[in-house]
């Protein structure tokens, strides 16, 4: 395995493998690895000759008051992980290398799907996220990149700036891995307290709650939605950041449950800020 720092580097070995006819994966991640990543790895190594896969930190989708400087970073413990689980090139570049003095272009999906959850509750993150994707598609040619279902709405915004771009990258999103009792993983897990850990469980029970509403015949998502919410917001330890019961293809909202669907929440547990989602097919 090679680690890359530099994006011209990146570049020409990305170049030269597509013209030795090998297929690429992309895993875009931002390091601390964890089994979830690994498992986005395994895919790509299945359906790929080479698999690339990027540990950034990106500055551009955290807002002023969130965590970037905190953001939990082990690149060394990445880099075993990442070899061991397959990974042919690191692409692990500075925000000087990414975003250089007189950085000014930015890609922007627009519309419903990027103003409500995350979009509302966090202005600007998903500008970020479809410029440094963009950037990484381009430096990187995959043929086929992977995103994990935990961030639901991000994958669905990537795919549709793809589709909108005519970019050559199909979008592979690959399930949520969780913890034993229930928690999805996310590096920001690492964040919380014991206590506050048990009190995150709330977050999966309350969503499949509603799964299990929707599953019993309830086709008003308001219903689902609302009992949902009451579930967190009677929790221990838990505030309330949203719950939305929408279409599991593009985010717009549901007169009734039919066809693919998405429950999804966010919360805060102490100052660590968690999300979670279920998808299924009614």
């Amino acid at each position: 395995m090679e680690v890359i720092k530099r994006i011209a580097d990146m570049k020409a070995i990305s170049l030269c493998l597509k013209r030795e006819g090998k297929s690429i994966g992309l895993v875009p991640t931002m390091g601390y690895l964890h089994e979830g990543h690994l498992n986005l790895i395994k895919a790509a190594r299945r359906e790929n000759d080479i698999i690339i896969m990027s540990n950034f930190v990106n500055p551009l989708q955290f807002g002023p008051k969130e965590d970037f400087a905190t953001y939990p970073r082990d690149p060394d413990h990445d880099n075993k992980l990442a070899e061991s689980a397959g990974v042919d090139y690191v692409f692990g570049p500075t925000s000087e290398e990414m975003y250089p003095q007189g950085y000014c272009t930015y890609v922007e999906v627009n519309g419903p799907m990027v103003e409500k959850m995350c979009g509302m509750s966090r202005p600007g993150h998903f500008k970020g996220v479809t410029t440094v994707v963009l950037k990484l598609f381009l430096i990187t040619q995959p043929d086929r990149a992977y995103f994990g279902q935990k961030d639901a709405q991000q994958a669905i915004i990537v795919r549709k700036m793809v589709t909108d771009l005519n970019v050559p990258v199909k979008i592979i999103t690959c399930p949520i891995v969780r913890e034993e009792d229930g928690l999805a993983l996310s590096s920001r897990n690492t964040y919380l307290s014991s206590e506050e850990r048990v009190q995150a469980l709330a977050l999966p029970r309350a969503l499949s709650a509603g799964k299990n509403m929707i599953i019993q015949g309830e086709t008003d998502p308001q219903k689902v939605k609302r009992h949902i919410t009451s579930i967190l917001a009677s929790s221990p330890g838990i505030r309330v950041d949203y719950v939305e019961v929408v279409n599991g293809d593009d985010i717009s909202d549901l007169s009734a449950i039919k066809g693919k669907v998405l429950l999804a929440a966010a919360v805060y547990v102490g100052k660590t800020r968690l999300i979670d989602n279920i998808d299924l097919e009614v």
